[in-house]
């Protein structure tokens, strides 16, 4: 492959460092695209017959055929998906699959149909983003009014309901559409015909190959066409926000699921059990998806490290840049099919969710609340007065819900039976309908909104 120039072929050294066919096979299909299209503009200009053009056409469409079968004879001998591809093309077409790499570099193609490969897996991971949403609002819908703690430093703080806590990593997971979708754009600018890195002299249309594969535009510098991975970090960086998100949901599910707070129960086939103890089912799929972000900051760390002080333009270096993203994605993948199960077969144990809301006088800010607007107190001095109340019910052994009137009194003599109305959970949640608010009421308005929002 390389002419004229060496005397002699690598060593089993060089071919073992210097092969990627292991990795880049995954590129098979956009690089046959990216070629026909590139063919195509190659007759188009006249710089290649229709003749060679039409050979080259029908020889990508046998080599697609053979890698889909599994019979295509991949060869580390020839380093990579694009030389693989071009020697298997020139057994089947002869000379005219050498005039294919006519205006074209290895630096442009590979640039090319790793942005193919990235564009398509950041459309995929947003359905499977959307997936889970859907199944999010699903179960906020059936919850809207299903009554829980709220926690801050993971203790009790105020009741809100199960449909409004799923619906936060609604909204989480639709920022994490976002970012993706951004990536996706900024990503959508082809690189062929740059190629090694100042262009070529031969009279291509690079609007033409752009269009033909569905870009935007063509990269308008063809030095940073070949030698930027930007919008693989970026979609790495998206995907690692994407991977904390799931993280934070495994955990909320290892907490609910314990035999500690018994909020839910998950599918019998997304949990595994103990080879000791007979009693125990482990919610190992929620543990992996937590553990498994891991994977995806490594693969940014990876290219962020690779990429760190190169010069322009193209450098062996960036070969690295395929693992990462192809790892990376894999991982996504797997993690948001097994937290959209997990969701969607959730059960909610409403009775248990509801009891541990009344622990932990959780609604003692609905009684500092009632003072001030009622009694006419400033808030601080409403606060201080429900702080004494808990040091009150806590001395007594209760919950702050639990106090009777004459307990209030003995604290705030103007309070009066109004005042046991809201330390009652249910009132707490449902007097909650500021906008955004937990009130359940509120959440099934928010569940329509982000079904058109998001799933529409």
């Amino acid at each position: 492959m390389w002419g004229g120039r060496f005397a002699s072929g690598p060593s089993a050294l060089m071919e073992e460092i210097n092969a990627s066919i292991d990795i880049d096979r995954r590129l098979a299909d956009e690089d046959i695209r990216g070629s026909k299209a590139h063919a195509e503009m190659l007759v188009a200009t006249g710089i290649l017959s229709a003749e060679d053009g039409a050979a080259i056409a029908q020889g990508l469409d046998r080599v697609a055929a053979e890698i889909a079968e599994g019979s295509f004879p991949f060869s580390r001998a020839l380093e990579d998906i694009h030389m693989n591809i071009e020697a298997r093309l020139s057994e089947l077409i002869g000379p005219a699959a050498g005039r294919l790499h006519t205006a074209r570099s290895r630096n442009d193609q590979v640039a090319t149909d790793f942005r193919l490969w990235t564009r398509a897996a950041v459309a995929r991971l947003d359905g499977q983003v959307r997936d889970l949403q859907g199944a999010l609002i699903d179960q906020a819908e059936r919850h809207a009014a299903t009554i829980l703690p709220g926690f801050t430093h993971l203790q009790a703080a105020q009741p809100v309901t199960f449909g409004h806590h799923l619906l936060a990593y609604v909204e989480m997971l639709g920022r994490d559409r976002g970012r993706l979708a951004d990536a996706g754009r900024r990503l959508n600018e082809c690189p062929l015909g740059a190629g090694a890195l100042a262009g070529t002299t031969w009279p291509i249309d690079r609007h033409m190959t752009a269009a033909a594969l569905g870009f935007d535009r063509p990269c308008a510098n063809s030095l940073d066409a070949v030698s930027s991975r930007d919008f693989v970090l970026e979609v790495l960086a998206a995907g690692t926000i994407l991977a904390l998100t799931l993280s934070r949901l495994a955990e909320e599910i290892v907490l609910w699921v314990s035999a500690q707070f018994r909020f839910v129960d998950l599918p019998h086939d997304l949990t595994t059990g103990s080879s000791m103890m007979p009693q125990k089912r482990n919610p190992d799929a929620a543990e992996l998806v937590r553990a498994k972000v891991g994977r995806v900051l490594g693969a940014l760390t990876t290219l962020a490290t690779v990429m760190k002080g190169l010069p322009l333009a193209y450098s062996k270096d960036m070969q690295e840049d395929k693992e990462p993203l192809f790892g990376a994605v894999d991982t996504l993948d797997l993690c948001l099919t097994a937290m959209t199960g997990m969701i969607a077969g959730m059960t909610v144990n409403e009775t248990a969710c509801r009891a541990a809301a009344g622990i932990g006088h959780t609604t003692a800010t609905d009684l500092a609340d009632h003072c001030a607007r009622v009694l006419g107190m400033p808030f601080r001095q409403a606060h201080e007065v429900a702080g004494k109340l808990v040091a009150r019910a806590e001395g007594l052994g209760v919950d702050v819900s639990q106090l009777a009137l004459d307990d209030l009194k003995a604290v705030a003599p103007d309070l009066d039976e109004s005042a046991l109305a809201v330390l009652d959970v249910t009132h707490a949640v449902e007097a909650r309908t500021s906008f955004g608010g937990t009130a359940p009421a509120n959440v099934a308005a928010q569940v329509a909104e982000a079904r058109a929002r998001f799933l529409g």
